[in-house]
């Protein structure tokens, strides 16, 4: 099943992201996300860094798997003279004008987060429904 909507100038894009997993119950990938940001913060390389920044942003890319239990989520951004920055989506992503999402949704997976003792994160686990 396809879900298809747009984000709005203030939204916060990864709580809008999550929040419409939850709502919905839904266990999906991100098929597609363009539009633009005025204030950036993502998690870099290594989980020890972030990148805050406010400006114009091009949402150049977002992929990530969605449930109701927890999302995972990167992102690549550019600013005005096309340089180029990425890492996993945290809060306080704010859109500008617009961003428009397209998301795929698995009816026949549940997508939980568990815990991986070898990772230490919640790690996504895949369940296959059977009917």
């Amino acid at each position: 099943m396809y879900h298809c909507f747009r984000l709005r100038k203030g939204n916060d894009l990864k709580k809008e992201l999550e929040n419409f997993a939850i709502k919905n119950n839904i266990s999906g990938v991100i098929l597609s996300c363009v539009g633009c940001l005025d204030k950036l913060n993502i998690r870099l390389a290594e989980a020890n860094d972030y990148l805050v920044k406010e400006g114009a942003f091009e949402i150049v890319s977002v992929t990530g798997t969605l449930s109701k239990n927890g999302v995972h989520i990167h992102i690549s951004v550019s600013d005005k003279f096309g340089n180029t920055f990425g890492g996993h989506l945290m809060e306080k992503c704010i859109v500008n004008t617009t961003a428009e999402v397209a998301l795929l949704e698995f009816k026949q997976f549940k997508f939980e987060r568990e815990f991986d003792e070898t990772t230490g994160y919640k790690e996504l686990a895949i369940h296959r429904i059977e009917k």
